[in-house]
């Protein structure tokens, strides 16, 4: 269906204004979805902090071009969905694979990503699928950081510990002593 060249205007500036503001992209070709799946799918977008487009894929490419990426020419054939990441990449990679296993067999699938201006295969896109969260990265990192403090303070603390043990048997002798000692005065 053709569509007029207001409109596709309007498309461009739309991919443009996506693509600058957002941290990556993630795509896939889709077929033959139903209406409540896409709009589960753009649903689950929205709560990653994503938009998910069905695009015209000339002016996909036409976007990209511009932004001076070389991308392979069959990643854009057949109806083409478009997710703009807003914040963090592999929640959306992941949600798209997840959304592509849910599918039956060849109606969604992954066809490649852009991240930090360049273009990702389908592998690598699948890779950044793979990453945890970015909670669990910070976590990982803090765990990191704090294990020499903690394992520092288990061995002042162990420290501590012997000469208290060693004090109290001291002062345990001294009582046994005390103990002995009254008896045999009286």
């Amino acid at each position: 269906m053709a569509i007029s060249r207001a409109r596709k205007e309007a498309l461009l500036t739309e991919y443009r204004q996506q693509l600058t503001t957002s941290n990556g992209v993630v795509m896939a070709n889709y077929r033959a979805l139903s209406v409540p799946q896409m709009q589960a799918l753009r649903h689950k977008a929205r709560e990653q902090q994503g938009e998910v487009f069905v695009v015209k894929n000339t002016l996909i490419e036409l976007v990209l071009t511009e932004q001076g990426l070389e991308f392979p020419k069959d990643l854009f054939t057949g109806p083409t969905l478009v997710a703009f990441c807003h914040e963090d990449v592999p929640p959306m990679a992941k949600m798209f694979r997840e959304f592509s296993k849910e599918s039956e067999e060849g109606k969604f699938t992954i066809t490649g990503g852009l991240m930090e201006g360049r273009i990702l295969s389908v592998d690598e896109t699948l890779s950044i699928a793979d990453l945890p969260s970015r909670e669990v990265l910070l976590s990982q990192v803090l765990r990191t950081i704090n294990a020499p403090a903690t394992q520092m303070a288990g061995v002042v603390a162990s420290g501590v510990r012997q000469v208290l043990n060693v004090l109290q048997a001291y002062v345990d002798k001294l009582e046994e002593g005390g103990g002995v000692a009254a008896e045999a005065a009286a």
